[in-house]
């Protein structure tokens, strides 16, 4: 059935027309709704986000106009399946059973060890950093932290990005020199 035949059952019977909608493209919608909840959503809450869909686009669609159905339609889906998919994934991660089997392990001691000893080097690197100085601190932060570019450091610091790459490359090897100048102790 085309377009304009779907069209054309809104004038003549409503009941028609939604069925003969919900018949030509509901394997669209499904496929878009399954293809962003996959994981995260439960087959009723997908088959639920595709009747949604549908009185969507009863709702909203214009029958006097000449909008196309299908990319209507598909925009449609796009966006309230992402939109189911936000508030399943923010209700799941607000409370979790502590019995429950999606809870996962307790982190090993290890870990711990591991994230702590980042954490006292995250720590001396940004001491380091800082001993660097401005501007050459914030375009080291700027570049490996935020990851933006020399055009865009520049425009932040009001210089110019050639000006920026020639400092950065200074920085880092002076930044190289002070670490390996760091004690041991210092790290633990």
């Amino acid at each position: 059935m085309t377009d304009s035949e779907i069209t054309a059952l809104s004038k003549e019977s409503p009941q028609q027309w939604h069925r003969a909608l919900f018949d030509e493209y509901y394997s669209y919608v499904y496929a878009i709704s399954v293809n962003i909840l996959r994981g995260i959503a439960a087959s009723e809450d997908i088959e639920e986000c595709v009747i949604d869909v549908f009185a969507s686009v009863i709702r909203e669609l214009d029958i006097g106009g000449d909008t196309a159905l299908k990319p209507f339609i598909g925009t449609v889906a796009k966006h309230k399946a992402i939109s189911v998919r936000r508030s399943l994934a923010a209700r799941a991660g607000k409370c979790i059973s502590i019995d429950s089997e999606d809870f996962g392990e307790l982190p090993s001691e290890e870990c711990i060890e591991r994230r702590a000893e980042s954490s006292v080097m995250t720590e001396l690197l940004l001491q380091k950093i800082k001993e660097l100085g401005e501007p050459n601190s914030s375009i080291i932060i700027q570049k490996y932290f935020y990851e933006r570019n020399a055009r865009e450091i520049g425009d932040m610091l009001g210089m110019s990005h050639a000006a920026v790459r020639v400092r950065c490359a200074r920085a880092v090897k002076k930044l190289r020199s002070l670490l390996e100048g760091t004690d041991k102790e210092e790290l633990l």
